[in-house]
């Protein structure tokens, strides 16, 4: 297993698409039930889906759970958050 100097592990475990529990998490940018964008020890994460719902927040601990039907997690290395504005592809192909 990877072991950072220095830094949390990060950890994302997905049950059945509904449930979500990880560990890492440095903030959650912003989020409402249909995207939750999160800055990770990985980078950015945008997690889309429907009735999203944050139930558990830690940030001492770097502990999030969420509630929902997930239809997609993307990572990213860049630090700023994507702009709503942008759509689909666009966000992808920066």
């Amino acid at each position: 297993m990877d072991e950072r100097i220095g830094g949390k592990n990060h950890k994302l475990t997905l049950f059945n698409r509904g449930s979500v529990q990880m560990s890492g998490i440095l903030d959650v940018i912003s989020f409402d039930t249909s995207e939750i964008v999160m800055d990770t020890e990985e980078g950015l994460l945008l997690i889309r889906g429907e009735d999203l719902h944050v139930n558990h927040l830690t940030l001492e601990k770097g502990e999030v759970h969420i509630d929902g039907h997930v239809d997609s997690l993307i990572y990213s290395n860049n630090k700023k958050p994507p702009k709503s504005s942008e759509k689909g592809f666009g966000r992808l192909f920066r």
